[in-house]
């Protein structure tokens, strides 16, 4: 057979538009999958394991319950645990499904990150409203912190006449008075030393104002100066006893073995939210 340039140009054209028409094929596969939105999964996982009971995280039930099916799926969560709760048994299965990709650490604590999450909805669902810590060596006034948490810090000092200067950072155990809370990424301690009581409140608030689970500690209640207490709700590196805190400051407790009431004056308290939540408002 001889090839002829119309031949070769009739065959170029047939080519693209098998292509188009395959694009077409998986845009339509991928928009026809479900979108599970990550900051109401990261929310399910921080308020659920906690709960006295099983009760669901608003609006969160549909994205965790896709979650827990395609953890099902692989084999990593048993049927009956299927349920939109993201309780500690999810939590469990999520681990043992970042340890299968050869995460380590704080890497498989069994919250979600949005390579993870990702992978796991590979032809199952897409990710929307991803949220990633950045690096988790940044620095903050030459503490470490994840870059999330440096900027979250950055716009609550924007909001202050004055300086937010860290005592303890995040990724540190070498405080034992913090109870493992400062082991893994999103929770700070803050000196106050210098500031009037107005001052340490209103700090409090700027902080509450951008998405930090936040409390002015005292020494009352344990081993330690006056120092503000801070944990960036949502941050997927967190520690487990950390994440616990944000559950009592979601239902109005102190984040302490206690689980006492809030102690924190009604003019700096603030609306639950997260850095991604609140940057929507903006």
């Amino acid at each position: 057979m001889t090839l002829t340039r119309r031949w070769i140009l009739s065959r170029g054209a047939a080519t693209a538009v098998a292509a188009v028409a395959g694009s077409a094929v998986l845009a339509d596969r991928a928009s026809a999958l479900p979108a599970v939105d990550m900051e109401l999964v990261l929310l399910a996982a921080e308020l659920d394991p906690p709960k006295p009971d099983e009760g669901l995280t608003p609006n969160a039930y549909a994205h965790v319950l896709e979650v827990e099916k395609a953890l099902s799926a692989k084999g990593f969560l048993s049927s009956s645990l299927v349920d939109g709760h993201y309780g500690t048994s999810t939590v469990s299965a999520y681990a043992a499904y970042q340890r299968s990709l050869g995460y380590t650490g704080i890497n498989a604590n069994g919250i979600p990150g949005p390579t993870s999450l990702t992978t796991l909805g590979t032809n199952r669902f897409t990710v929307s409203r991803a949220v990633s810590t950045g690096s988790t060596t940044d620095s903050y006034g030459g503490e470490r912190v994840n870059t999330r948490t440096k900027n979250m810090l950055a716009k609550a000092d924007s909001l202050l006449s004055w300086s937010i200067t860290l005592s303890q950072g995040s990724y540190t155990s070498t405080n034992p008075s913090s109870a493992g809370t400062h082991d893994g990424g999103g929770v700070v301690d803050i000196s106050v030393t210098n500031l009037t009581t107005t001052q340490r409140w209103q700090t409090v608030k700027a902080l509450r104002t951008v998405g930090f689970a936040a409390w002015l500690r005292n020494p009352s209640q344990g081993d330690w100066p006056y120092h503000i207490h801070a944990a960036a709700v949502l941050d997927p590196d967190m520690a487990p006893t950390a994440r616990d805190q944000i559950y009592d400051y979601y239902i109005g407790k102190n984040g302490l073995a206690n689980h006492a009431a809030d102690d924190t004056p009604s003019a700096y308290r603030m609306p639950f939210t997260w850095w991604e939540q609140y940057k929507r408002s903006l």
